[in-house]
């Protein structure tokens, strides 16, 4: 139980101060539209408090891995009959953070505000303007079905999210399996560690091209008729050829210039990224079997998941702003409906009990 909330509060109210919650708009337009459409007078700050609530029971649920996902080997098949593919995707994006130097100040003017009188008690602010939360999502080839999480916590703490998602949609049953993502380290580890199952782990195509073009316009210049013939006919090679050509094209290049160059220096840069991931760069092997070479949903679900928490002069504590991505990850999930009809069944069995 989650105190006051439920003890005071209907299911159904609890669902439309979530749903209005969500929205960019925030708390206070949240209020107004709940007064409107559904002639329910409730403060700005306690559409917050039900809100959050609820977005805290969510992420039990998510952590123990019982969000009633409909991505499923029968969903997640690429015909009828066919064999059944599933992608894994992760990444971090950025939230806007309460500072510990704004919170000070926030209480120096509620307590000019409010003399004599009680003030509500203030998390501790944020070291950095700035915190990275961290995303995983589960899905098929169109996406319709699937399953994301997200938490504010570390990549540890994402790779147990996500290895318990996996085990709810039964991973390991899917005939195709394997991962779209950047090369960041943390990535390729957790999705090693905790789904040795996955038969692939794809780059994605853009982000090895953002670290092709910035290695020839170090090298040539930005912009340059080198950067950009050497770019495309790298991109070329990748995408037709494989890694191997890449590999002997950059080396070919990369003798031409004097040791401890600029330009020697951007090049081999490229090469000890691309030699470390080569395994993860077959595209022209990827492609012929049909594979998705993007993390584009994943991507999608940075946004998605954030944009209630990167409004206008948006700042959030982790205590509010987690719960909040939750329910976002929820509706994204499309687990909406179930998820709130089994709180109307819960509270149908406690009736009769």
């Amino acid at each position: 139980m989650l105190g006051i909330v439920e003890a005071t509060v209907s299911v159904g109210v609890r669902q439309m101060c979530c749903r209005v919650g969500i929205h960019q708009q925030g708390f206070v337009k949240a209020a107004e539209h709940l007064q409107a459409l559904a002639q329910l007078r409730i403060s700005p700050e306690r559409v917050r408090h039900i809100a959050q609530a609820e977005g805290r029971r969510v992420q039990t649920i998510q952590a123990a891995g019982r969000v009633a996902s409909d991505l499923s080997v029968e969903t997640g098949r690429l015909r009828a009959g066919g064999p059944s593919r599933v992608y894994v995707g992760a990444d971090g994006v950025k939230v806007p953070m309460v500072t510990q130097q704004e919170k000070t100040k926030r209480r120096q003017r509620r307590r000019r505000r409010r003399a004599g009188g009680v003030i509500r008690r203030m998390h501790r602010g944020a070291d950095n303007p700035y915190k990275e939360f961290k995303i995983a999502t589960l899905y098929e080839e169109s996406n319709t079905h699937r399953l994301v999480v997200g938490t504010a916590g570390d990549h540890q703490v994402l790779g147990r999210l996500l290895r318990r998602q996996a085990a709810t949609i039964g991973l390991d049953r899917f005939d195709q399996k394997l991962a779209v993502a950047d090369g960041a380290d943390w990535i390729e580890h957790q999705l090693q560690v905790r789904l040795p199952m996955l038969e692939e782990q794809v780059l994605d195509f853009y982000h090895f091209s953002e670290h092709v073009w910035q290695a020839v316009n170090d090298c040539f210049g930005q912009g340059t008729e080198k950067a950009q013939s050497f770019g495309q006919t790298l991109l070329h090679a990748a995408y037709h050829e494989g890694i191997a050509e890449v590999l002997v094209l950059l080396g070919q290049e990369r003798r031409q210039h004097r040791a401890g160059s600029r330009r020697r220096q951007a090049l081999e840069g490229l090469l000890r990224y691309l030699s470390k991931r080569a395994s993860h760069c077959e595209y022209p092997r990827y492609l012929a079997a049909g594979y998705q070479i993007g993390s584009g949903p994943t991507e999608a679900m940075c946004k998605v998941l954030t944009y209630r928490l990167k409004g206008p002069g948006m700042r959030w504590d982790k205590e509010g702003a987690e719960p909040m991505m939750s329910l976002l990850a929820l509706e994204q999930s499309n687990a909406w409906e179930s998820y709130w009809q089994s709180q109307y069944q819960a509270l149908q069995l406690c009736q009769k009990n």
